[in-house]
């Protein structure tokens, strides 16, 4: 058989009883124990029979279950050889997380989640690589409340930009190398009185120096180092209104399941 496990049970999936597929996520997910387990032990980790373990292997045109537990064994070993070599660039990875969130000045965060609770509208920038952070911000925010406006990954409308007021809050990613978008945004947000917040490496960075509110995301050009700050802020508006938060997100839920949005 040329079909590794996980390829065979993701063929076979459709197809399967409803009991079959409890077995095979587990198998999926816990590989390992899949590999030692008898039929009996993995029918009572999955919450089935000993039966239908053993009636997953003929379902995916195996000879039994002991066909079964060694094509699970074979690709548990093969990927626990391919860990351990991979281990050491994983470690030297995680050692370097640290370097991605500087730790978050509370005084400043609170004004941030502040100015954008309490704004008439929020526009996000972020260009060319911070645009992926930007639109991750701006899509998770449109959950917890209305009139979000997100730039473009390489400019932004001056149309839109001249509907900011005093009352409006205006969020600017900015890690090296910095963007003249990114400056341009700030500085018109300023003309028009808008409430600046930067999300930035460093205070002194060029949006840094004239945003009212900076929020720093470390020193590196990690994209994680955005997303990391990003979900920060996300989870305090979250907290600090709950009560708005929450009603948009049932009327958000409503509209999912009538249109069938998700799958599950």
């Amino acid at each position: 058989m040329n079909q590794s496990f996980q390829e065979l049970i993701k063929h076979k999936f459709p197809d399967l009883s409803r009991g079959q597929k409890k077995v095979a996520e587990f198998l999926i997910n816990f590989m390992e124990k899949g590999s030692l387990y008898t039929a009996g032990q993995i029918g009572k980790e999955a919450g089935v029979s000993e039966t239908t373990v053993i009636r997953l292997a003929y379902a995916l045109g195996l000879n039994g279950f002991s066909d079964l537990q060694e094509l699970m064994r074979n690709e548990w070993l093969s990927s626990t050889e391919s860990k351990e070599a991979a281990s050491k660039p994983i470690a030297e990875e995680k050692k370097s997380f640290s370097e991605w969130l500087f730790p978050v000045d509370e005084k400043e965060l609170s004004q941030a989640v502040d100015a954008l609770i309490k704004s008439d509208q929020v526009y996000i920038a972020g260009f060319r690589e911070s645009h992926t952070a930007a639109y991750w911000l701006y899509y998770k925010m449109n959950q917890l409340r209305n009139h979000v406006l997100l730039s473009f990954p390489t400019g932004f409308l001056l149309e839109t930009l001249c509907n900011l007021t005093s009352a409006s809050a205006v969020v600017v990613f900015s890690l090296p190398r910095y963007t003249k978008e990114a400056l341009e945004v700030a500085q018109q947000a300023k003309k028009q009185g808008a409430k600046v917040i930067a999300i930035t490496d460093r205070r002194l960075s060029p949006v840094g120096q004239i945003a009212d509110i900076t929020l720093l995301a470390g020193t590196t050009e990690h994209i994680l180092s955005l997303l990391a700050l990003s979900q920060i802020v996300i989870s305090s508006m979250q907290k600090r209104d709950e009560k708005t938060a929450g009603k948009r997100q049932e009327s958000l839920e409503k509209l999912y399941a009538e249109q069938g949005i998700f799958l599950e």
